[in-house]
């Protein structure tokens, strides 16, 4: 953002209505007072303040909400920004006061835009295709989170009821054939009822390469225990709903991938980001949405201190020194270069590295931080250059080796 604006005006959005204050280049107060979340009442404020110069308008949330008064504001042709919350945090503390009022936040957000422009982040740019992107992987984001759910509730009543069982097929839950044997046959009771006969077909059918050996593996489980815990009866008959609900949950995910995929193919950087191994659609839909073409970070240095996965060094005097994992970032951009870095194991290149890593002594996850923060410097190269991914040439590799 540039010092060009005569006014800045900081909204602390709501649902029926916003706070607006307006502060001059000098700080002085324009405009403090609640504005209804309309379209012609937004209009009358920025026309007003748009006299005093020219004016950038800052949300502390862009979507939901914040989505009209965005709009609104580049409809008139104004500038707009936004102040991530973790900024808007860290900044109150420096103000006097300890009360949480829509006022005192809204005139916040419009002093940081004054004089800490620094803090603020871009807003994208009106694109349709990214406003369509974020309702659907908001939506599949709360469709993973229910899916985990109801996953755990099957594997915790399972280990209730029959810890063996829940050991052969609890870290397959998500599997088509585990969750179709739980639907037809509820729980153990209800499997060694069925029979292995038609639980083998039943396995095969949903799972050809491994069927025979789950169903040795569930009948083992099953031979294991012989006393019925209470619960059981009742369990046979809670499984097979919970097993359909979570077979629900995941097609509709499978749906919204596919519609997620359908959008992102119409976004020119779609093909820049899914090139790179690790990123797939998914993936690349949540990173676009976070950093868009990575312009607002100077170097790819600010875009990793951005995501959380750049070091950070504590120092005092000569006694405590190192490097530890940063805390803080954009949880959501984090998990996404952390996912790709797991996923992009399978490449050579990125294997070596990790190995590389856990040889001098970091552990999983440490490493696998230590390959995102490196694969966040090309990803932040290939969408500076608009290029896809290239695998390192064969006498590149032997140098660096």
């Amino acid at each position: 953002m540039n010092s060009e604006y005569g006014v800045f005006l900081g909204l602390d959005v709501g649902k029926g209505e916003h706070h607006a204050v307006g502060l001059d280049p000098a700080g002085k107060r324009l405009h403090d007072a609640p504005l209804p979340n309309s379209e012609p009442k937004l209009r009358a404020v920025f026309d007003k303040l748009a006299r005093h110069g020219r004016l950038l308008v800052v949300v502390d949330q862009p979507a939901t909400i914040g989505a009209l008064p965005v709009a609104v504001a580049r409809a008139c042709g104004h500038q707009v920004a936004y102040l991530p919350g973790l900024a808007m945090r860290r900044i109150a503390d420096l103000y006097p006061g300890h009360a949480k009022t829509d006022a005192r936040d809204a005139f916040i957000i419009a002093d940081a835009a004054r004089s800490l422009p620094h803090t603020l982040r871009q807003v994208d740019v009106g694109d349709d295709t990214l406003a369509e992107l974020e309702v659907l992987v908001g939506f599949d984001d709360d469709l993973a989170g229910e899916a985990t759910r109801i996953g755990n509730r099957i594997r915790g009543l399972l280990t209730g009821i029959h810890p063996a069982l829940e050991g052969a097929i609890g870290p397959k839950i998500a599997h088509p054939a585990v969750l179709e044997i739980l639907s037809r046959c509820g729980g153990p009771t209800g499997i060694r009822r069925a029979g292995r006969r038609t639980l083998t077909a039943i396995a095969t059918t949903h799972a050809p390469r491994i069927g025979e050996k789950l169903v040795t593996a569930i009948w083992a489980a099953l031979d294991e225990q012989t006393v019925i815990v209470p619960g059981t009866t009742a369990a046979d008959t809670v499984l097979p709903r919970l097993a359909d609900s979570l077979k629900t949950v995941l097609a509709q995910r499978e749906q919204v991938k596919h519609e997620v995929e359908e959008i992102l193919d119409a976004h020119p950087l779609a093909a820049v980001l899914t090139s790179m191994p690790g990123i797939a659609v998914r993936t690349a839909a949540r990173i676009l949405l976070e950093i868009g073409d990575a312009s607002a970070f100077a170097s790819s240095a600010h875009l990793a201190a951005y995501a959380g996965i750049a070091p950070v060094t504590r120092a005092s005097g000569s006694s405590i020194k190192g490097e530890h994992p940063a805390r803080s970032g954009n949880r959501k951009l984090k998990r996404a270069f952390f996912l790709s870095a797991f996923a992009a194991l399978h490449d050579p290149i990125s294997r070596a590295y990790y190995d590389r890593k856990r040889a001098e002594g970091k552990k999983h996850n440490a490493a696998l931080i230590c390959l995102a923060r490196r694969r966040c410097d090309v990803l932040y190269a290939m969408l500076r250059n608009k290029t896809q991914f290239r695998h390192p040439q064969p006498a590149t590799v032997a140098t660096a080796a």
